[in-house]
């Protein structure tokens, strides 16, 4: 369409054959792309409703669910090429490429297995890039090839069996397989290492047979790789994989493929939701109370709700899986206890891990670790175990202080400490990017300065000075080649690496069968925090991080590092576990009026100058008055609780009511109107519908 003096290309969502605009201000289109609808009827409906329901422009909400590609005006439909190998290449290819040539290698073995397959799916397999697929074109040994589109459903075949079932997974198989063609949300609530994979394995085995797909979210893309080879190994079945480390052409071919159905399973971080499929037949939103489902910012949206939304209107059933659920689905679980299912036991002949306390107050610390923390991982070493640190706080240390006259280095930009790393000599803020050179002393009175605290460098050269056990470190600084995170995985699992320390980034689902021994260093940091979601990160990401102790049949230890042992949350995770957690923050939830037992949304403004966010949302408050909707309050407003960021000061205001009809009927109402307050021009404005994170 021409739009001003560009050329963009738009969505067609509705048609009219008469109009009141004169015909000289109508322009008309230059081309169109496609002559079949982009969206499927029941997606578009999606769409449109979540735009509706998170109060969002439609058209970005339609713009975010559409590769690259496709919104710079890249056709639907392409001719499919695939890729096979050539005469040459099955006679010579493996004989005659080197053995370093792991990648070449790696494709020839899986063409010789599969007579064609597209790129992305080879090149998924195979962890290879496209270069080393035209590498292996040029020395004549593979070929491309167009092939026709067809509707056929490709064949799916089990390639091997799964280990036998123990009696609650068996339970959990048949539970959610009774209402497969139906719409049902079932929670599979499973300790970690459960085996909650192979019930997904063995449900997803009864949805390929009936002839649909699957649609599996992962909450990060670190766990993609693990999770494809899960199913790889398991099934000859056509994969497409969705997350935002491929490129766009990558990420159109596999859109392209689920939505010809072509791809029978589809794995994909939060915005797969919106993945078009041709034969629906389940979704499963695996590590559903991880945050990482949430959108923080433009279209904020919820995939794991908009999973139930989307399950409902295709009816079909849909599988929330965790070993710490959201109290949001463990309270709708809990309403509907035919659809929960509960694995207590971990698969095989796995131990639950033994969980103690190490109370700093009473013990020596080196750079962070106690002395009983030090003792107990030579132990574990000496036995021949792997030990794990979790730290969540990445860099050398938190902050850089002066001793002499108590100057420590802040943000220009932000209300925060800039946070040491000494491995490029920088002080960086972790909220804005913000870098500076590290000093070698103090601005003020021009003292030696030394950083405070501890990161995850820091605890690393601390355990380097330690022990002479092999270690790495895993964080998203040191994880940044494409492949490093899955490379320093397998060496873990291989027994390459003795110690590993790292960030969240070591919670999200990992499977390290050798590791006997996790370390949680600073247990501390989120017991007291304004957020009223932040006891239920914190009991989730401990219990999260304990779990990756002592899977198989190896015993596992579990050390939390802490200077307030007595404190009710640690206490009752030790005596009572997640579950007794999850009991008590519900009772405390629902006495306060707080989700899952109300609804809430954050309007939240920015703006160089302090005041004008204040007085924005002040007087939105203020409108509301001409809004009165039954059990809708208002709280704020208020600075956020990191008022300067990047240099902008922000505020928020909290809409709480008791459900969701009276929020979408205030929303409705009050919403339109703020863009003509008179300071609506001076901040920048968004809504957050059922806000995660109240920052």
């Amino acid at each position: 369409m021409p739009f001003g003096r560009r050329r963009v290309v738009g969505v067609v969502v509705e048609g009219r054959d008469q109009t009141e605009v004169p015909a000289n201000k109508l322009r008309a289109a230059f081309e169109v792309v496609d002559t079949e609808p982009t969206f499927s009827p029941d997606l578009l409906a999606l769409l449109t409703w979540a735009a509706e329901y998170y109060r969002h422009p439609v058209g970005e909400v339609l713009t975010s669910a559409m590769p690259v590609l496709l919104r710079s005006g890249a056709p639907i439909r392409e001719e499919q090429i695939l890729w096979r190998l050539t005469a040459l290449g099955r006679e010579e290819a493996l004989a005659k490429l080197p053995a370093r040539s792991i990648r070449l290698r790696a494709i020839a073995d899986y063409l010789s297995k599969n007579e064609h397959a597209p790129a992305s799916e080879i090149l998924g397999a195979t962890e290879s890039p496209l270069s080393a697929l035209r590498n292996l074109e040029e020395r004549g040994f593979v070929e491309q090839f167009a092939r026709e589109q067809t509707d056929e459903i490709p064949p799916v075949s089990v390639m091997r069996e799964g280990p036998p079932l123990n009696e609650a997974q068996a339970a959990a198989v048949e539970r959610i397989q009774k209402t497969l063609g139906t719409f049902a949300s079932h929670l599979l609530y499973g300790v970690t290492g459960s085996g909650k994979t192979e019930v997904y394995l063995q449900v997803i085995e009864s949805v390929l047979a009936r002839g649909q797909q699957v649609l599996v979210l992962v909450p990060e893309i670190a766990l993609t790789p693990q999770l494809i080879g899960r199913f790889r190994g398991r099934f000859d079945a056509p994969l497409a994989v969705l997350h935002s480390g491929l490129n766009d052409t990558e990420r159109l071919a596999a859109w392209r493929d689920a939505r010809e159905g072509t791809a029978r399973i589809v794995i994909g971080t939060r915005s797969a939701i919106f993945t078009p499929l041709l034969h629906p037949g389940l979704i499963i939103i695996d590590e559903e109370h991880d945050a990482s489902f949430k959108q923080q910012d433009g279209f904020r949206y919820s995939a794991r709700d908009l999973a139930l939304v989307r399950a409902q209107r295709l009816g079909i059933p849909v599988v929330l899986g965790s070993a710490t659920p959201s109290l949001e689905t463990l309270a709708r679980a809990r309403k509907q206890p035919e659809t929960l299912s509960h694995l207590p036991y971990r698969a095989g002949s796995a131990k639950p891990p033994q969980v103690a306390l190490v109370d700093l107050r009473k013990h020596g610390v080196t750079q962070g670790i106690a002395t009983p923390t030090v003792m107990t991982i030579q132990r574990h070493l000496d036995a021949g175990g792997q030990v794990m640190l979790f730290i969540n706080r990445r860099g050398y240390a938190p902050v850089l202080f002066c001793p002499n006259c108590g100057w420590s280095a802040h943000c220009r930009r932000c209300d925060a400490h800039l946070t040491v790393h000494a491995r490029g000599r920088d002080l960086i803020c972790h909220h804005c990017g913000s870098q500076e050179n590290l000093p070698n002393e103090c601005p003020t009175c021009f003292a030696d300065v030394k950083p405070v605290g501890q990161g995850t460098e820091r605890i690393e050269e601390a355990l380097q000075q330690l022990f002479t056990a092999p270690m790495a470190r895993i964080d998203r600084d040191s994880m940044r080649r494409k492949g490093e995170l899955e490379e320093t995985l397998a060496r873990v699992n291989r027994g390459e690496i003795r110690i590993l320390v790292g960030t969240q980034m070591l919670t999200k689902g990992h499977d390290f069968p050798k590791v006997t021994l996790v370390v949680v260093l600073n247990a501390d940091q989120g017991l007291f925090s304004t957020d009223f979601r932040a006891p239920e990160r914190l009991a989730q990401t401990i219990v999260q991080v304990a779990g990756r102790a002592g899977r198989a049949d190896r015993p596992g230890e579990v050390l939390i590092q802490t200077e307030y042992p007595e404190h009710p949350l640690l206490t009752l995770l030790l005596t009572g576990g997640y579950a007794a957690f999850a009991d008590g923050a519900l009772t405390e939830r629902e006495q306060s009026g707080w989700p899952p037992f109300a609804r809430i949304a954050l309007l939240r403004a920015e703006a160089t100058d302090q005041q004008a966010p204040l007085k924005f949302l002040q007087d939105a408050h203020d409108l509301a008055v001409d809004f009165p909707v039954r059990g809708v309050k208002l709280l704020g407003p208020a600075p956020a609780p990191m008022e300067r960021r990047a240099g902008r000061f922000r505020a928020q205001l909290l809409i709480r009511a008791p459900s969701h009809s009276p929020l979408q009927k205030f929303l409705g109402g009050w919403l339109p109107l703020l863009p003509m307050l008179p300071e609506a021009r001076r901040v920048r404005w968004s809504i957050d519908v059922d806000a995660a994170e109240l920052s």
